[in-house]
């Protein structure tokens, strides 16, 4: 079995081991790479509130007194490399600021080997005011859970519809977010493919792997007899895999499927990058085309008898196992895409980035209620909403998503079969 699930691993990212074999595309900024006990990069972007500034002087002062200085490059970017643990002082030359900009001027952070440190300088025009009202910071936090709660709408539907159809508990699904990010990560920024092409391939190629997946696995595992648990088991030491895959092919780092930095829009009190909007649009269509082909087209209608009852179905003429397979296949597209997503929202994908939203995932499907597509789309735009808003209540930020999560609690002792589950009869 342990065999198994290595060699099924294996051939999930084939592609992307293949696609990470070429060198990477020539990049906007010359990014800073840390190096384990040897060196460490301190970097950020250099803006205000109305953009970026280019051509400003920084200078990086340690604690014996040493100096060295460089200049922000178009997009902004600035970045030194130490060899030095210890604490540091990032300095901004004040004369080389374009008029009218005002700066706390400096910045204290703690280098350590092997990790690249962020420094944010406070910089902004003279007559901007930071102060916002409670519902501008509401409604900025609702349209950033609604953006989250969309990403996470991706990847719950596809987890849902597996456990209606199988009853299996995928933990290897969030795994397959992380998947979509690499491979976009390699054919966009290694390979230079265009970013639309390039997430059409990451679509396919990800559906690839889902029904490769049942083909070589699950649909065997299912045929022989095994139970639900002993499958659970086999998908927790699949993500695992994928997970040390993940840091063999990429490493530990975390990758940016475009490295130019995005671009800011306002939209009244609501400020997102436009990578944002565009991949709200992009869930918004795709989950509306779902829906459509599970209400309106003959495969939806048989998956979803599958899902009521896999026997009843078998009888009435329905391949239950091309059902399961396409299902497999549909699920890991959209997780594959949702992931593609989630990097450029984001602006970066590592290895366990899956594994930070898979408790969200699960949250999302039961609180929607299990097995059902539109329950786990709801219940995605409910905990994003949550994660997103809790901050502005009052919740402090570690807490959020422990704040989603006893909200499901709560729900599940009023209604155990979720929002849109149906009540069945236990013994």
């Amino acid at each position: 079995m342990i065999g198994l699930v290595g060699l099924v691993a294996t051939m999930l990212l084939a592609p992307l081991a293949l696609l990470l074999s070429a060198s990477p595309a020539g990049a906007v900024d010359v990014r800073c790479t840390a190096e384990p006990d040897k060196s460490a990069c301190i970097a950020s972007t250099l803006r205000t509130e109305a953009g970026i500034l280019a051509g400003v002087t920084l200078t990086l002062t340690n604690e014996a007194g040493d100096t060295q200085s460089t200049t922000t490059s178009d997009t902004g970017y600035w970045s030194f490399k130490v060899e030095q643990e210890g604490k540091y002082t990032i300095t901004i030359d004040e004369s080389t600021l374009p008029k009218g900009l005002v700066t706390a001027g400096d910045v204290t952070v703690v280098a350590k080997f092997g990790q690249t440190v962020g420094a944010l300088i406070d910089t902004r025009t003279g007559n901007y005011d930071a102060s916002t009202s409670k519902l501008d910071e509401l409604i900025q936090s609702s349209a950033s859970g609604i953006r989250l709660g969309l990403l996470l709408a991706l990847a719950s539907i596809g987890l849902s519809l597996i456990y209606g159809t199988t009853g299996l508990s995928n933990f290897a699904h969030a795994e397959q977010v992380t998947l979509g990010g690499m491979v976009g990560y390699g054919l966009i920024n290694v390979w230079s493919i265009n970013l639309y092409l390039g997430g059409l391939l990451v679509v396919i190629i990800c559906g690839a792997t889902g029904w490769l997946q049942d083909r070589v696995m699950w649909q065997p595992l299912r045929h022989r007899g095994l139970g639900l648990t002993q499958l659970m088991i086999v998908t927790i030491g699949l993500s695992l895999a994928m997970q040390y895959c993940f840091q063999i092919f990429v490493g530990a780092r975390t990758v940016r499927v475009l490295v130019a930095n995005p671009s800011v829009r306002k939209i009244g009190p609501v400020t997102l990058t436009n990578q944002s909007y565009v991949a709200m649009g992009i869930s918004i269509v795709v989950l509306a085309a779902v829906g459509y082909a599970l209400l309106r087209t003959r495969i939806g209608r048989a998956t979803r008898a599958v899902s009521d009852n896999p026997a009843l179905a078998a009888a009435s003429g329905i391949d239950v196992d091309k059902v399961i397979r396409l299902v497999w296949t549909v699920a890991a597209a959209l997780a594959g895409l949702s992931g593609l997503l989630y990097a450029l929202v984001t602006n970066g994908i590592k290895w366990d980035s899956g594994l930070q939203i898979l408790l969200l995932l699960f949250a999302a499907v039961t609180l929607g209620g299990l097995g059902t597509a539109f329950g786990a789309l709801i219940g995605s735009l409910v905990i994003g909403l949550v994660v997103e808003i809790s901050p502005v209540l009052g919740v402090p930020g570690d807490f959020k998503y422990a704040t989603a999560l006893l909200m499901l609690i709560l729900l599940l002792l009023v209604r155990p079969q979720g929002l849109l589950g149906k009540a069945q009869r236990v013994g």
